[in-house]
């Protein structure tokens, strides 16, 4: 099993949601979060006081995939997420050595 951390443009998530669901994912974990990389921030002028945003909002998904499926699922975030412009996100793959359904007692693959 494989767990996919990928941060994404808010206005993305739906998109990206939508072509996951398309090719069987099944579930996945969303959270809003701020962080920065190459954009490191920006100036806004807010009431004519210009002030610095040094962390842009972002959308971090946490899916957890067969290992077979993992490579898949990249690139259908990858193609759907990416804009061309900075910011577009990352994409992390890790192992993940066990998975359990708190309902059900279900392990590993069943689990998921």
């Amino acid at each position: 099993m494989k767990l996919i951390i990928a941060t994404i443009k808010p206005f993305k998530l739906e998109e990206v949601r939508e072509a996951l669901t398309g090719i069987g994912v099944r579930g996945m974990m969303v959270t809003e979060i701020k962080g920065f990389g190459s954009q490191s921030g920006h100036t806004e002028i807010y009431r004519g006081a210009e002030y610095a945003v040094n962390f842009v909002p972002k959308i971090k998904l946490e899916i957890v995939v067969a290992a077979s499926m993992a490579d898949q699922v990249v690139d259908t975030i990858k193609n759907t997420a990416q804009t061309g412009k900075i910011g577009d996100g990352k994409i992390f793959v890790l192992d993940v050595s066990q998975a359990v359904r708190v309902r059900t007692g279900e392990t590993d693959a069943d689990a998921i």
